[in-house]
This record gives C-alpha cells, structure tokens and sequence, in this order.
C-alpha cells in the first residue's frame, strides 16, 4: 500500500517487527495479526538485521525497539529513513522518556508506542500512521518540534510554542553550506513545489494541530484537509504527519500568530 492511505482488505499493510526479545516479537506479531488489513512479514532481532530486511523487503511500517544489539533502534532508524524514506518507523518503548523521543523523532520516526500497551492502542498507533497520521499525542509532539526548532536555531520556535488557530506561515530558510546546503536547496525546492493553501496546512500542522482543528481553523471540511496533508507527505517524500513537520522546520518555515 502506499502511505498516506488507509488499510483495507484488498491493500494489506506490511509490517516489520524488530526487537531483541522473541517474547516481545511474538506477543506484537500475535496482536497485529488478527488486525485487518495489517500483516507482519518478517521479524528482526536487531537493528542490523532489521535495516537489512528493510532493504529486502520494503515494508510500509517497522515497529523498531529501542535498544537492541549489533545496531540499536535509533541508528537503525535513521539509517531505513535514509534508504526508505517512505516507510513509517514507529518506535516501541519501555518508558516515556523524552530524550529518547525526540532523537527518535530527529532519527525519522513518527512517534513510538509502549511496550505495555493494550492491543486497541498499539492496532491504532500502526493505522494512524499508516494513514499518515501521528501516533504522538497532541501535546508532547508540540513540544519535540519546539524543541527540534530551538536546537535548529530555526526562525519561529517561539511562536511555534505559543501558536494556536489561525497562523500565518512564511518561509526563512536558514543559510547553510556545504553538502548541507545542497541538502537544504533540495528540501526548499520541494517546499517551493507545495500550493499556498498546502504551506497553510502544513504551518498549522508543524503546531502539532490534528485534521479536525486545521479544518476549524481554515473553515475547510476534514476530507479536504485529509487531501491536502495527503500532498504535502507526497511532495516532501515523507510518510507521515511527524516528518513533514520536521522537514518544514528544517527548511525554516516559521508560524507566527496573526495580529
């Protein structure tokens, strides 16, 4: 399947689990396969292996421990990210800790699920973001791209942090040079290619604001803005909500609020 869209009978997703623990391994595959619409296709044991089935197999989602031998989860992560741009990374943890989350984030994930949590909600963390949605909760997603802003020196963090409905967006990339530069000319130049209306939207997302409160905010129905994020994840080559927030900070889009 592509992301973006959703999971249905005849369009089956295809999942990668890699964690050290054959328990742990079992225990997901056995949740995620009475899903419909999702299949687990392989099993890794660690990073390495996992990066290498990656490139094997393409599958649309990995579900990545964090810690694992040979090649951790974060490095892995990037590494599939790099490759496989478009296949989704969820990070699975023990704990909540934000360290881990927001270098799980800069590493190209879209968010992370506990290793404790129901079926329901780790079936519901995969498909939103198989839809191109964010398994991160509102709030702490504001805060990882705050964060992910500042360290960036990115113009706009603070109204990132303080920004609520109705933003006005422009764009301030910062000045690099190098291979980086090269790497930021190719990032703008994708930016450049997303509509007016579609940089509105992504503004709002990058606030960590779901589809229904972007729609509020620009009187649009959530199908359209549905559509448009849809888009955006296509133009900017990412697979999901998280990244292409991370790209627009990356490229120096700013919020600011309206006057």
């Amino acid at each position: 399947m592509r992301n973006g869209e959703e999971a249905t009978p005849t369009q089956v997703a295809r999942l990668l689990i890699a964690d050290d623990h054959a328990l742990v391994r079992e225990g997901i595959t056995t949740l995620l396969q009475g899903a419909e619409g999702l299949s687990v296709i392989t099993e890794a044991n660690d990073g390495q292996q996992a990066l290498s089935l990656c490139r094997q197999l393409r599958p649309d989602l990995v579900l990545m421990d964090v810690r694992m031998p040979v090649m951790g989860g974060l490095e892995a992560t990037r590494k599939i990210k790099a490759e496989m741009p478009k296949t989704s990374v969820v990070m699975v943890t023990m704990h909540e800790n934000p360290d881990y989350l927001f270098e799980a984030v800069k590493a190209g994930a879209a968010g992370y699920v506990l290793k404790d949590a129901s079926g329901e909600r780790l079936v519901s963390a995969v498909r939103r973001t198989l839809a191109g949605e964010s398994p991160l909760n509102q709030e702490l997603a504001m805060r990882l791209l705050v964060r992910l802003a500042r360290e960036r020196g990115a113009p706009g963090s603070d109204a990132i942090e303080a920004a609520s409905g109705g933003a006005r967006v422009d764009m301030a990339p910062h000045e690099t040079s190098g291979e980086e530069g090269e790497g930021a000319r190719g990032e703008a130049g994708r930016m450049e290619s997303l509509t007016p209306r579609e940089v509105e939207v992504l503004g709002l997302l990058s606030q960590g604001q779901t589809n229904p409160q972007i729609a509020k905010n620009l009187t649009v129905s959530r199908g359209t803005v549905k559509i448009h994020v849809q888009h955006i994840l296509t133009k900017l080559g990412v697979s999901d909500r998280t990244q292409a927030a991370v790209r627009a900070i990356e490229t120096g889009l700013s919020t600011s609020d309206v006057d």
